[in-house]
């Protein structure tokens, strides 16, 4: 499985993040827009993730580009695709493949984490709200930290 995975997610200008996928000296680079709820699904999907369901996806506008996250989960990996469409209405098969891999449960799930926090201490909920245009998907995080905690405690009994 992937090692060293980290997510970051920075403020490129109002309406606009810059999303990064590093692990094992590989990265890709992604871009949302506000028109959807980037953020908010990304951590959604993680939690059902971790909750058990075995595919998720998240798709992330970049006007007229879209980047699509598709998950698939089995026992406690996790297989990754993140690809890059021209337009978000096509299918999987006319993306660019920027990165797959193989990660844990647990190491997806510490990343989103991770990078979310890092979010609130970078920007603060407020700035957040006033580069991004939307409020900080602090309920989202919360829900993703409970479920992640769980699914630990069920491992570590």
């Amino acid at each position: 499985m992937t090692a060293d995975f980290r997510i970051t997610w920075t403020l490129a200008g109002h309406g606009w993040a810059d999303c990064a996928v590093e692990a094992n000296a590989a990265k890709a680079e992604l871009t949302a827009s506000y028109i959807t709820s980037a953020a908010e699904d990304l951590l959604t999907a993680v939690a059902r993730l971790v909750a058990g369901e075995p595919e998720t996806r998240v798709q992330f506008e970049a006007e007229p580009t879209a980047f699509r996250w598709i998950f698939y989960r089995e026992e406690d990996a996790v297989w990754l695709r993140l690809l890059e469409l021209r337009h978000g209405g096509e299918h999987d098969n006319a993306g660019t493949e920027l990165w797959s891999g193989t990660l844990s449960v647990d190491g997806l799930a510490r990343a989103v984490v991770r990078c979310f926090d890092e979010v609130a201490t970078v920007y603060g909920e407020s700035g957040y709200r006033g580069k991004w245009g939307e409020h900080f998907p602090r309920s989202e995080l919360e829900a993703l930290r409970r479920i992640w905690q769980a699914h630990r405690s069920a491992e570590d009994p």
